[in-house]
């Protein structure tokens, strides 16, 4: 889906350039649609890297050179935001994640849930609640719900979201947690079976992006910022089962 030149702002004379974005791990699918959309429009060179939100955050603070961030949370870029490590008012939300409980089988996780306080399984898949902003909403859900003592001798921890999901979809995880876009295309899961974690059982995963200090001359990075703000790209976002 193309985004126009005019509707964009952009310049069809403007020279190319390349962004280096941080993106996290949750945002892999979408960020790989939108960026060859955007490669297209632009004629800018996208390099994308997939991580978890912590690590990326010490990687950006260690001087690596990435021009934007698209972080799982809103709180790391807020952070950077106060040291300074950011373009001046370049933060927004871009998605709000949603998080859920989900097993590479048929029929295993039923549609409330009720599987975890039955506890009937060897592992669960658990991002790193230090690293990963889903994994923290996890441990949240677990316990509000009361299972997370229960459940802990289980966990099979993941330092990032897409670590945790190929520990589930491999089946080294009977189920996990992980970001709702991992496994939703199209209004449906494509495979196995989940539970949609009820919003109310962690704080909202507003996820932020930013245009870091690196990329502050980079006219690719601003525009790659201005793209993700399009009704094409939030078409495609809310595609993968995000809100905005």
């Amino acid at each position: 889906m193309l985004v126009s030149l005019v509707a964009l702002g952009l310049s069809s004379a403007a020279l190319a350039e390349e962004v280096q974005v941080a993106v996290a791990s949750n945002f892999t699918a979408p960020a790989k649609v939108i960026a060859a959309d955007f490669e297209k429009a632009t004629g800018h060179k996208v390099v994308l890297s997939f991580g978890s939100t912590g690590k990326f955050y010490t990687q950006i603070k260690n001087g690596a050179p990435f021009d934007v961030f698209l972080a799982a949370d809103d709180t790391t870029p807020a952070k950077l935001e106060k040291e300074d490590g950011i373009v001046a008012n370049s933060r927004f939300t871009y998605a709000t994640g949603k998080l859920v409980l989900w097993s590479a089988k048929a029929d295993y996780v039923d549609a409330k849930g009720e599987i975890l306080k039955k506890g009937t399984f060897a592992h669960i898949a658990v991002a790193s609640p230090k690293l990963a902003p889903y994994g923290a909403a996890a441990v949240e859900t677990m316990n509000k719900l009361g299972v997370y003592d229960a459940l802990q001798p289980k966990f099979v921890t993941g330092e990032n979201i897409g670590q945790t999901f190929s520990f589930v979809s491999s089946g080294n995880a009977e189920l996990g947690f992980v970001a709702l876009s991992q496994v939703f295309e199209n209004g449906k899961l494509k495979s196995g079976s989940g539970w949609i974690v009820p919003a109310n059982l962690h704080e909202p995963i507003r996820q932020d992006a930013v245009i870091l200090t690196h990329g502050k001359d980079n006219k690719a990075a601003a525009e790659w910022a201005t793209y993700l703000k399009s009704e094409p790209v939030k078409a495609i976002i809310r595609s993968f089962g995000y809100d905005l």
